[in-house]
């Protein structure tokens, strides 16, 4: 069965974020990534630090800072393709991701050292409006690109989740999501909708 991973957006989230976040922990999903782009590093470190007090640590994956995730122990952390391919080493990481846009990316993030890889966005969303999905024969073929795990990544639910059932290929290891999470009421729910329609 594919997995689901997390993808926060605290201001798409109405209601209280952690109380979202230990929902989410709780949930059936694979991955928490912290994703919050508008945060300077300290202000990202100290909302990190309030996320580790309600989220299961082992599902926690700190995004863009390498030294928050250090501070704070966790050992998994995801990177935008530019600050991953500025990444000196990954010594301090049992899990390294980053995000794709091309199979060109895929291909130099496998080469490199990613551990597993975010392509998208697969379908329009709400975080990137007006920007046209890639569809599903560009996640067909990133998948074809590399032999590390890949996920997709935009406009993922229940419904598009149904697209992706018969992708067919061993290394798609399932789906992000970040708008549904955030202002969905009952997350285990949807991520077990979500799976089911994945197969």
């Amino acid at each position: 069965m594919c997995n689901v991973v997390s993808v926060t957006a605290k201001p798409l989230c109405k209601d209280d974020f952690l109380q979202k976040i230990q929902k989410i922990s709780d949930s059936d999903t694979q991955y928490i990534i912290l994703r919050e782009k508008y945060l300077s590093e300290q202000e990202y470190f100290n909302l990190a630090k309030n996320v580790l007090s309600v989220c299961d640590k082992d599902k926690l994956v700190i995004h863009n800072f390498p030294e928050t995730a250090v501070k704070l122990g966790v050992k998994k952390i995801h990177l935008p393709f530019g600050a991953f391919k500025d990444l000196k080493g990954r010594e301090d990481f049992d899990l390294l991701g980053t995000s794709v846009h091309s199979t060109e990316d895929a291909i130099f993030a496998e080469e490199n050292g990613a551990d597993y890889i975010t392509a998208g966005n697969i379908f329009e969303t709400d975080c990137k409006k007006g920007l046209k999905g890639k569809g599903v024969n560009f996640l067909r073929n990133v998948c074809d690109s590399v032999n590390i795990p890949v996920y997709a990544i935009g406009g993922i639910n229940a419904d598009t989740a149904k697209e992706l059932k018969f992708l067919n290929r061993k290394n798609f290891a399932g789906v992000c999501v970040m708008s549904l999470f955030m202002q969905s009421e009952n997350i285990n729910d949807e991520v077990m909708k979500i799976k089911r329609e994945l197969g």
